[in-house]
């Protein structure tokens, strides 16, 4: 969805992340505000299990961390993908050596759980955008059709289903996942 503007007004950054955030999140992209959908239960399963399963590798050897729906300000836009993936040693700190609130860069790694309501478009443009701003990976998951299309700088896009196994971080060596894993966790059985 739109949040809608005066005809023809655009926000400033600066202005945009001034005003108080919004449930679901809203994202600044070329000087307009696009509130993400609400995540329904697809989304939201897939999103709750593959954080950890990140976090599970990564943080106990200070490798990376996974955050959900994390805001990344950066070349011009302010966007909360829904998991962000940052190698431990970029990860911003505050003076007291504790996570900063304010990222002010493109993630290692950026996810995005297609919803329903969701324009494919515009959460693909924001997966090319993160990497044409320093990202090495981007994965589209797309409940729907079953499928993740993974995206890497400078190369076509593969798209992945059923057995296939998912490129992750090269640091996260150990990590291995299938397309069927993350669509296992849409199960209850």
């Amino acid at each position: 969805m739109i949040i809608p503007l005066p005809s023809s007004t655009q926000i400033s950054l600066a202005d945009f992340l001034q005003l108080p955030e919004t449930e679901p999140a809203s994202e600044y992209i070329d000087g307009q505000i696009y509130q993400k959908p609400m995540p329904k239960g697809k989304h939201s399963a897939i999103q709750t299990f593959l954080a950890p399963a990140i976090n599970q590798v990564a943080i106990p050897k200070k490798i990376a961390r996974a955050f959900t729906e994390l805001r990344c300000t950066f070349g011009g836009r302010s966007l909360v993908p829904d998991i962000t993936v940052f190698s431990w040693e970029r990860i911003p700190v505050d003076g007291n050596g504790e996570i900063e609130n304010t990222f002010e860069i493109a993630p290692d790694w950026t996810i995005e759980i297609l919803s329903p309501e969701q324009s494919s478009t515009r959460v693909i443009d924001n997966i090319l955008f993160c990497l044409n701003h320093g990202t090495a990976l981007g994965w589209f998951i797309d409940p729907q059709e079953r499928s993740i299309i993974i995206f890497k700088p400078g190369k076509q896009p593969e798209i992945k289903q059923n057995q296939d196994s998912l490129s992750v971080l090269s640091s996260l060596g150990e990590l291995r996942l299938s397309v069927q894993d993350v669509f296992s966790w849409l199960s209850l059985s």
